[in-house]
């Protein structure tokens, strides 16, 4: 017996090329210096600060790490720290015990693997525990200069509002955007929407009536009344 035929993913009509280079413009514009928040000093403290903002504030990653970092100073000595204790120290962080598990597990994985060096590829980053491919596009847009499309939940509300996609799948955002979003802006675009997506196209009570890009979003159009 045949099995239901699966719902097709949302998908909007591409926008024009027009429209995308409108808003890139902005985005030029609005957030020219636009960056990552966490701080970080190599590819492997990037790589725990994605992994501990999951759910988290950058700001307040950025508070945990210092101390973090100061006591276990390297990659080695993460996968050998006591999980009980790991857990502690990224407590602050929310949703501790996950974190601290797939800390430590990528740190033995790279150790074990990689030679105790964070891999610069996208294949080998989704395969350490904890990694998927928005924590890999981060790692690999700052830290190697590789351009990526981190699609969190920022990115995606308001390239929905654009109808850059209809996708709120992050996987399948991030491969729509790509065929609309040079690929050379692939990682500023990232740090500049993110920025919008915090600070004016909110997900409860978006400021249309204040936002740079509103004459081209649809949504913002349809809404700035409201």
């Amino acid at each position: 017996m045949a099995g239901k035929a699966s719902k097709p993913s949302p998908k909007v009509k591409p926008p024009e090329p027009k429209r995308v280079r409108a808003v890139l413009a902005a985005l030029d514009r609005l957030y020219p210096k636009a960056t990552c928040a966490l701080h970080y000093k190599d590819p492997w403290q990037l790589l725990v600060a994605t992994i501990l903002s999951a759910q988290c504030t950058d700001e307040r990653v950025n508070q945990v790490t210092p101390d973090l970092f100061k006591r276990y100073k390297t990659v080695k000595a993460f996968a050998a720290a006591d999980i009980t204790e790991l857990e502690q120290a990224v407590r602050p962080t929310g949703f501790f015990r996950n974190k601290a598990k797939a800390i430590k597990g990528a740190a033995g994985a790279i150790v074990a693997e990689h030679g105790g060096k964070v891999p610069g590829e996208m294949a080998e980053l989704v395969k350490l525990p904890g990694v998927g491919r928005k924590t890999a596009n981060v790692v690999l847009g700052n830290a190697f200069g590789v351009p990526g499309i981190t699609v969190d939940t920022h990115v995606g509300r308001v390239c929905r509002r654009l109808e850059f996609t209809a996708q709120t799948d992050a996987v399948k955002a991030e491969f729509e955007l790509m065929e609309i979003i040079p690929q050379k802006r692939w990682t500023l675009f990232s740090h500049q929407v993110i920025l919008h997506g915090r600070q004016v196209c909110k997900s409860r009570k978006p400021l249309c009536g204040e936002c740079g890009l509103l004459k081209h979003c649809p949504f913002g159009q349809e809404h700035i009344n409201d």
